[in-house]
């Protein structure tokens, strides 16, 4: 793990933020599940898109997320934004699939790359394993060095 290249910037996010962000993503995904609601994945996908392609401070979700590390006064650990970044577009392109899915009423494969989805924002709270930092070392790098 220590030979991953993640994106880099001059811009910085408090770690716990995004970790709050894959809680509940994990959350709206398992309530999208239980409630089979389409509007749940399009509101994540939403979300995933300001975080990623917008200069907007702060998402729905991202919101929620900094009030509620502020309010349990934890520790705030800076980070490099880019591979946040990187990852909501990858979020985005995600939830943009299943939601499709949804819409063409293919059920398991929405549900497999949900799973998926939470699996990875699984590993980013709990463990902060960006999975984001895998997928740019090993499938994107790799075509943008000489």
């Amino acid at each position: 793990m220590k030979n991953l290249v993640c994106p880099i910037s001059d811009q910085r996010v408090n770690e716990q933020v995004t970790r709050f962000n894959a809680f509940f993503a994990i959350v709206v995904i398992i309530a999208a599940f239980v409630l089979n609601s389409m509007f749940l994945f399009a509101f994540l996908m939403a979300d995933f898109f300001i975080r990623a392609f917008t200069e907007i401070k702060f998402s729905p979700i991202s919101f929620v997320s900094h009030y509620l590390s502020n309010a349990l006064s934890l520790p705030v650990k800076m980070i490099d934004k880019a591979p946040k970044v990187f990852a909501a577009r990858l979020g985005f392109l995600v939830t943009f699939m299943i939601t499709g899915l949804f819409i063409l009423e293919l059920p398991i494969a929405w549900m497999v790359i949900a799973g998926a989805l939470i699996f990875f924002a699984s590993l980013e709270f709990l463990f902060t394993i960006c999975v984001g930092c895998l997928i740019y070392t090993y499938l994107i790098l790799p075509f943008f060095k000489k």
